[in-house]
């Protein structure tokens, strides 16, 4: 794993969760994307050399809408950067840790994703994400 990638937070309401974000990091989200895959709007936060992900569902049947029946909203997961995730798929399997999809898909920012198991992670919802090579 190279880098924390970003951080993903769950809100419920985008547009004032994106106002609400704009004022306490004093700078404006430099990105907004639907990924229609995942039934889910997005918007970017860069600080410093990692991003804040802000999430929110436009479909109930969402993994984020699910996630959001049963718990607040705040953080999501920790998305770390790899060269290969197919590699890293395999090398966490190799350890015992469970991986949520059997195959990497298409996530926000165009990337490769997958997300380790909580339950096999103290608690905390890992995505590992890889940049789309050209």
């Amino acid at each position: 794993m190279k880098k924390i990638e970003h951080i993903g937070i769950a809100v419920k309401d985008i547009r004032q969760s994106k106002e609400l974000f704009s004022k306490i990091f004093n700078k404006d989200s430099y990105k907004s994307e639907v990924v229609a895959s995942e039934s889910v709007l997005t918007e970017f936060f860069r600080i410093g050399e990692t991003k804040v992900e802000l999430i929110a569902s436009f479909d109930d049947s969402s993994s984020i809408s699910k996630y959001l029946d049963n718990h607040r909203e705040g953080m999501h997961h920790i998305a770390f950067l790899v060269d290969d995730i197919y590699k890293e798929m395999d090398r966490i399997r190799g350890l015992g840790i469970r991986i949520l999809n059997d195959n990497p898909k298409i996530g926000a920012d165009k990337k490769l994703i997958c997300f380790l198991h909580p339950k096999d992670t103290n608690g905390v919802l890992i995505e590992m994400c890889q940049k789309i090579p050209q």
